[in-house]
Order: C-alpha cells, then sequence, then structure tokens
C-alpha cells in the first residue's frame, strides 16, 4: 500500500506541548495547492502510555469537541506520564459545515474505514488515522453524540468480542468513563468503523453518546470532560483512579433493536427516554402527511426493552431509525 499523502505539523515523539495540524493536499477552486487542515494537540512527558482522543468524527456532535478543545487548552505535560494525542475536529469539514458528513465529498468518516491513501479525501483521513495515528495508541477514545437526528440517554460503550479478556480490558475502559450507562453495543455496520480498526490493532476503543439534538448542555459537556479525565486516569496517564460514578449495565443486543420507520409522516412517541417497555407495547406513531382521516401506524417493542434514543426531529422519513432499544446486560 501506497504511503499517506497526509503529514502531521507536530512531532509524536517531543516532549512538550505542540498544537499544530494534519495536512492532507485538497486542489479545488478556490486554492490550486490548498489543503484541508484538521487541528491536531500531542502533550507528552517522557515514556508512558498513550491516549488518542478524538471528537467531531460527525462534525454535528459537539460534547466531544467541546471538551476536547478544553482539554488542549488546558493539559500540561507535567500534570501526565505519557502522551496525549487530541483530536478534537476529526472530521473538520463537517465540523466547520455542522453536518454529520464532510461537505467536500460526502464522506461519513465513520464509515469509511480502513480508508484508502488514493480514494476520496475523507477515505485518506481514514487511512491515515489506521496506519499511523491508532498504532501509536494504548487507549482510544472516540467521543460521539446523537447529532442534529438523534437524542441518547448518555453512555458509554464497547463491544461484545471473542477474546473474553480483551473484551473486559475495553469494557473497564467504558465504565471507567462514567456515564450513567454502560453498554455492549450490536452495530449496524460493524466492519467500517472506527472502532473495528483499533480493536483489530488490540487497542483498547471507548466510544460514547452523550445526548444529541445538535446541541450541548452544560450537563453533557461536564460529563465529558470528566470522561476524558477519567478514561487518561483508567490509562495510567493522568495520576489517581477515575471519579467513580454510578453506571446502569445494558446492551443494544441485536438489529431489532434499531427500530427503523417503513413510514413516513410525523412522528408521536407514546414513551420517554429511559422508560421501560414491555413486548408489544406502543413505543410510537407516525401520522400520515398526505391527507386527513386516516389511523397513523403505531410501531411496538419487539421485546422487553428500555427506550435508550429516538428520533430528535419529529418529521420521520421511510428508512430511518427513530428508537434504539436496550436490555439489561447479563
Amino acid at each position: 500500500m501506497s504511503n499517506s499523502p497526509l503529514s502531521a505539523t507536530v512531532e509524536f515523539q517531543r516532549d512538550g506541548i505542540q498544537h499544530g495540524f494534519l495536512k492532507l493536499p485538497y486542489s479545488h477552486d478556490g486554492s490550486a495547492w490548498g489543503h484541508v487542515m484538521t487541528p491536531i494537540t500531542v502533550v507528552r512527558n517522557g515514556d508512558g502510555p498513550t491516549a488518542l482522543l478524538t471528537g467531531g468524527n460527525h462534525g454535528d456532535e459537539y460534547e466531544g469537541i467541546t471538551a476536547l478543545i478544553k482539554l488542549a487548552n488546558r493539559l500540561r505535560p507535567e500534570q501526565i506520564r505519557g502522551r496525549v494525542i487530541i483530536l478534537p475536529m476529526l472530521n473538520h469539514p463537517a465540523v466547520v459545515n455542522g453536518s454529520r458528513t464532510s461537505p467536500l465529498d460526502g464522506g461519513n468518516l465513520n464509515r469509511c474505514f480502513p480508508g484508502n491513501p488514493a480514494g476520496t479525501l475523507t477515505e485518506k483521513l481514514a487511512d491515515y488515522l489506521t496506519r499511523y495515528l491508532v498504532p501509536l495508541a494504548d487507549v482510544v477514545l472516540d467521543i460521539h453524540s446523537g447529532g442534529r437526528t438523534l437524542d441518547l440517554l448518555p453512555f458509554a460503550a464497547t463491544h461484545r468480542m471473542d477474546d473474553k479478556a480483551f473484551e473486559a480490558r475495553c469494557l473497564a475502559g467504558a465504565t471507567a468513563f462514567g456515564a450513567p450507562f454502560t453498554l455492549f453495543m450490536a452495530e449496524l455496520e460493524g466492519e467500517v468503523l472506527f472502532d473495528s480498526v483499533v480493536e483489530a490493532q488490540g487497542k483498547v476503543f471507548i466510544s460514547t453518546e452523550l445526548r444529541g439534538g445538535g446541541t450541548t448542555t452544560p450537563e453533557t459537556v461536564a460529563l465529558a470532560e470528566q470522561g476524558v479525565d477519567n478514561v487518561l486516569r483508567f490509562a495510567g496517564i493522568l495520576p489517581g483512579e477515575p471519579v467513580e460514578a454510578v453506571s446502569q449495565a445494558l446492551e443494544i443486543p441485536d438489529g431489532d433493536a434499531y427500530r427503523v420507520s417503513e413510514h413516513a409522516g410525523i412522528l408521536e412517541f407514546t414513551v420517554t427516554l429511559g422508560q421501560w417497555l414491555q413486548q408489544g407495547e406502543v413505543i410510537a406513531r407516525v401520522y400520515s402527511l398526505e391527507r386527513t382521516g386516516q389511523p397513523p401506524v403505531e410501531y411496538r417493542a419487539p421485546y422487553d426493552a428500555m427506550l435508550l434514543g429516538r428520533r430528535h426531529p419529529a418529521r420521520v422519513n421511510i428508512g430511518d431509525t427513530f428508537a434504539v432499544l436496550a436490555v439489561p446486560r447479563v
């Protein structure tokens, strides 16, 4: 495979604090020899573990972006042992555009892994992460939230794995984050996710979903900031132990937990986030926008479960996931 076209203006082996960029050549009408410039901070203090911290994998998910910008401003080398690599705005064009995907090539970064050095701009970035940054890390924290279209109860998550010892390490990292809920997640598109390439390299991977709706609250930003510090303590980079938090153990067990609308219209939820449903209980109704006098379509729970996440806009189209369910983890 060819070398990456990306280059870094920081030196990953240098002690101290550096603020710079990942530079990706991008020739376009406004700049013949232009670049996509992705901000990066590296804080290093001698030998020790490395944490790779990322936000803005999707550009409309702001808790991670905010918490990691603040971390890059406050973290000092003398506070740590080892190295912290901070990418608050991983898909920078999407963050600037306020969109889930890149406006430059339509790329959804978290569906482009392991990437391609000769592919689209987004695929080139995914390749650089896969082949150059993930190998440097011992622990990777990728902070997500629901973006403009989803609202999710705040949770930290990892995945079921064949290697149970590795699974336990990843679960310990997710638990250390300190979210109100800690999950195992069944993914819909696992092979193309950042999660998959990190775990395939044997690195502890922690993901989050911290509410959403395309905004933040003081509570969700504070949770993200405390979670970042907790992960750095878990990794042995910051001194001390993670701040203990009460966290409910749940699991998104399968693809049926992602409830998909087969109708377009106005969405009315009959239950609230965090409410437990019995099998067959109505989750939501969809009302037609085409005519009056039609009964709504009812969507019901396929099994006993909690409503963990819901679509944020009331307008729903065919194919939209409108609800995410979770069950107690065993």
